[in-house]
C-alpha cells in the first residue's frame, strides 16, 4: 500500500506544478502578442530613420555630425546587456549571457571598459563569475517605455559627446519572428557604421535638399535614430523573452501530462496488485477456517 500512496502523491505533486507551468504559458502567451504588436510596430519605423542616416553619411554631401565620426583614439567603451527579471525561459537568459561575456572579454584590452546589465539574471550571472558591473537595471519591465530607454539612451548620447564614451555595444536577443529569435551583440555608438537599405545605390543615390540647413537637420535625426535604435533593442529583448518563456512552460505542461499519465498507469497497477493480493489473503483465511 506505501508504493501505491508514494505513487499517488507524486502524481498529485507533478498535477500541481502542471497547473503552475500551464498558467505561465497562458500568461506569456498573452503578454507575447502585446510585445509583439509594439515590436512589429517599431521596425518599420526604426528601419527607415536608420536607413535614412546611413544614406546621409554616405551620400558623399559636405554634412557631419558628432554621433557619426570615429573618435580619433578611442578609450572609454560600455557594455550593455539585456537580460530578464525572472527565469523560467529556457536558454533565453543563457544565450545572451555567453555573446556579453565574450564580449566583455574582448573589451578588456581597452583602457577603460564599463558594464551595464539590465535584468537580474543577467546582474546575478556576471557577479557569480566574480565580475560587478557599473550599472544595474532592474525597473524595466515586460513592457519598456521609451520615456525609460530615453533616459538611458541621452546619457550616452551625452557622453559620446562629450568624448566620455567612444562605444558602446549591445547585447540583446534580436526578435525576427515567432520562429526565430536569436542573441546578438551591436555597436550602436558611433553610427558610421550604418547602411542604407541598397535602394538608393539601385537609383544612383538619394538626392537631399536640406531646409533650413543640413546641420539643424542632421541634430535632430541622428539622436533619434540612436534612441529609436535602442528601444527597439529592448523591445526585441521583452517579446524575445515572452516566446521563450511560452515555448518553455509549453514543454514543460506537457512533459507533465506525459509523467501524469506514466504515474498513473504505475499506480493503477500497483494498487491492482495489492487489491489481488487481499483478495488472496481473505481466501485464504476463509479456507482455512473452513478447513
Amino acid at each position: 500500500m506505501a508504493k501505491a500512496r508514494a505513487l499517488d502523491r507524486r502524481r498529485k505533486s507533478i498535477s500541481s506544478i502542471r497547473k503552475i507551468t500551464r498558467t505561465m504559458e497562458l500568461i506569456s502567451r498573452a503578454q507575447f502578442k502585446r510585445a509583439m504588436d509594439r515590436a512589429v510596430a517599431a521596425t518599420a519605423y526604426t528601419r527607415r530613420i536608420t536607413a535614412l542616416v546611413g544614406h546621409l553619411a554616405h551620400s558623399g554631401l559636405e554634412v557631419s555630425h558628432p554621433l557619426l565620426q570615429e573618435h580619433a583614439e578611442p578609450k572609454q567603451a560600455i557594455l550593455l546587456v539585456l537580460t530578464a527579471n525572472r527565469g523560467l525561459c529556457g536558454g533565453y537568459n543563457g544565450s545572451v549571457f555567453r555573446l556579453a561575456y565574450a564580449r566583455w572579454q574582448e573589451l578588456s584590452d581597452w583602457p577603460h571598459a564599463g558594464l551595464e546589465v539590465a535584468g537580474k539574471r543577467g546582474i546575478s550571472a556576471f557577479r557569480f563569475r566574480k565580475i560587478r558591473p557599473n550599472e544595474c537595471f532592474t525597473h524595466f519591465s515586460d513592457k519598456p517605455s521609451f520615456a525609460e530607454v530615453d533616459v538611458l539612451a541621452s546619457r550616452y548620447l551625452r557622453d559620446f559627446a562629450a568624448g566620455d564614451l567612444d562605444r558602446l555595444d549591445v547585447a540583446y536577443t534580436k526578435f525576427e519572428s515567432l520562429s526565430r529569435q536569436h542573441a546578438v551583440v551591436e555597436t550602436l555608438l558611433p553610427l558610421s557604421g550604418l547602411e542604407g537599405t541598397g535602394e538608393a545605390d539601385h537609383f544612383g543615390g538619394p538626392q537631399y535638399e536640406f531646409l533650413p540647413s543640413a546641420e539643424s537637420i542632421l541634430d535632430e535625426v541622428v539622436p533619434t535614430s540612436f534612441k529609436v535604435k535602442l528601444f527597439k533593442c529592448f523591445l526585441d529583448a521583452a517579446v524575445s523573452e515572452q516566446i521563450a518563456r511560452m515555448v518553455a512552460m509549453k514543454a514543460a505542461t506537457e512533459n507533465a501530462d506525459s509523467m501524469i499519465s506514466s504515474l498513473s498507469m504505475a499506480y493503477n497497477r500497483a494498487r491492482q496488485g495489492q487489491i489481488t493480493g487481499e483478495l488472496l489473503e481473505i481466501l485464504g483465511g476463509a479456507e482455512a477456517i473452513n478447513g
